[in-house]
This record gives structure tokens, C-alpha cells and sequence, in this order.
């Protein structure tokens, strides 16, 4: 018998009140949970390195920096609270980042050619936190390709929390509406010191509240975050 006599004789058998619900098995109300991928590399630029950064980040005076804005430079304290500096130069960071690209952009499925860094210095002490978010708008969406961010701190660690919160994706799988909040899963990346983190500007993510009973700003957690970005087109030369 064939596989279309088959058929046949079972509409046959069970006629039309009976009929197959031919309908998917899959609940209305299955959401799809797809973990974000993170490359986060230890020990990146080593200890001696690592310990000239974090003196030059410590040295950074309270008179440098400025509370950080989101945004259009805005001040929303009650959804993120810390310092930042947008001058901080660290040539030897940006070096090490562009031996490791190659294997980053592999793992991520991102290309990062002719792209410009942009970076700046983070400041977290007691009471510091930054809710959740992305770091691409309407604005910086087609020009933010990846996200870093390099971690300092003295040792031990002074300060409690302050880990990197990055958000699984949660899409209802009959709509193309994000799903909600409490449907979320995540995973936290610890601060360690001279360890480096990337991943997708697309990506949502917080920085999970700091704990500093000191207060000291030696004993902040110290980030050097930034991201890798496409040439801005206002400052590319005219056509001759």
C-alpha cells in the first residue's frame, strides 16, 4: 500500500467529525530563548601591562571625570550612576585588541574591517549601577559593530558586585515582538582584573550594582569600554 493509500484510508476511517487536527503542536505561547555568545579572554594584557593601566585609571583625577550621561549626553541618575572619561588613551589595549580580533570576529559572526575604536574610561564606585540596555540607537545603530570592555581593579578586589549582566534573547516564536522582562534569562561576568569581554552592540546588558563600603576612588571598579565602529560617513572625503 502506498503512502497515499494510506492516507486516504485513514480520512476514510475517521470521517468528518473526526477529522486530524492538521494545526502546529507548538503552544501560542512558546518563546524562543537563544543565549547571547561572549568572548571574554583572562590575563589579556598581563600583569605588568595590566598594572600600568590601572595606575594611569587610578591617576585619573576627580576634576577628569564626569558623570555619565546616556543618550544625547544626558543625566538619568536613576538609570545609571558612575564617571567616565571620554580622553583616556590606552594605545596598548587597542594593540592587544587587534591581535585577538581576527578570532573574535570568527566567533561572533561580526566583520570589524576599517572600523574606528571608540573608547573611554568608566568609573563604578559604592552605590554605582547601570540598568539594563544596548548600546546602539537609531543614531549609533549602523556604526557600532562591537562591543569591549577591559576590566581593572586593585587586588583583592576592594568592592562587591559590579558584574556585567548580559540578557539571553526572548522572542515569542509567533510574533516579532520582544519578549518580556520577567521571561528573560541571563548569565554574569565577573569584573576580573585584566580580563576583556566582547560582544554584539545589539546585546542586552547592566552593570549589576557596586558595593564600596571604603568609597575610595582606588577602589573602584575601573572598566575601559568602548566599541569598534564603522568610518563615520561625515568624515569621509568628498568624491573628486
Amino acid at each position: 500500500m502506498t503512502t497515499q493509500d494510506t492516507a486516504a484510508r485513514h480520512d476514510t476511517l475517521t470521517g468528518p467529525s473526526e477529522a486530524v487536527d492538521r494545526r502546529s503542536p507548538v503552544s501560542a505561547d512558546a518563546i524562543w530563548r537563544l543565549p547571547v555568545t561572549v568572548c571574554r579572554i583572562t590575563q589579556f594584557l598581563g600583569e605588568q601591562t595590566a598594572g600600568a593601566l590601572l595606575e594611569r585609571a587610578i591617576a585619573s583625577a576627580d576634576d577628569t571625570l564626569k558623570p555619565s550621561t546616556i543618550r544625547d549626553q544626558e543625566l538619568v541618575p536613576d538609570f545609571r550612576r558612575s564617571r567616565s572619561r571620554g580622553d583616556f588613551a590606552a594605545p596598548e589595549l587597542m594593540a592587544a585588541i587587534d591581535e585577538v580580533l581576527e578570532a573574535v570576529e570568527h566567533t561572533l559572526g561580526v566583520s570589524c574591517r576599517h572600523t574606528e575604536p571608540e573608547y573611554g574610561l568608566n568609573v563604578h564606585n559604592d552605590g554605582d549601577f547601570y540598568r539594563p540596555h544596548q548600546d546602539t540607537d537609531v543614531r549609533l545603530a549602523p556604526r557600532r559593530l562591537l562591543t569591549f570592555v577591559y576590566y581593572l581593579h586593585r587586588t583583592p578586589r576592594p568592592f562587591s558586585g559590579g558584574e556585567l549582566r548580559v540578557f539571553d534573547a526572548a522572542l515569542p516564536l509567533h510574533t516579532d515582538t520582544a519578549g518580556k522582562w520577567r521571561e528573560r534569562t541571563w548569565r554574569d561576568w565577573e569584573p576580573e582584573h585584566d580580563s576583556i569581554v566582547f560582544f554584539r552592540p545589539t546585546a542586552w546588558h547592566e552593570v549589576r550594582p557596586v558595593g564600596c563600603p571604603g568609597k575610595q576612588h582606588a577602589d573602584s571598579r575601573f572598566a575601559v569600554n568602548g566599541w569598534l565602529c564603522s568610518p563615520d560617513p561625515a568624515n569621509r572625503p568628498a568624491p573628486s
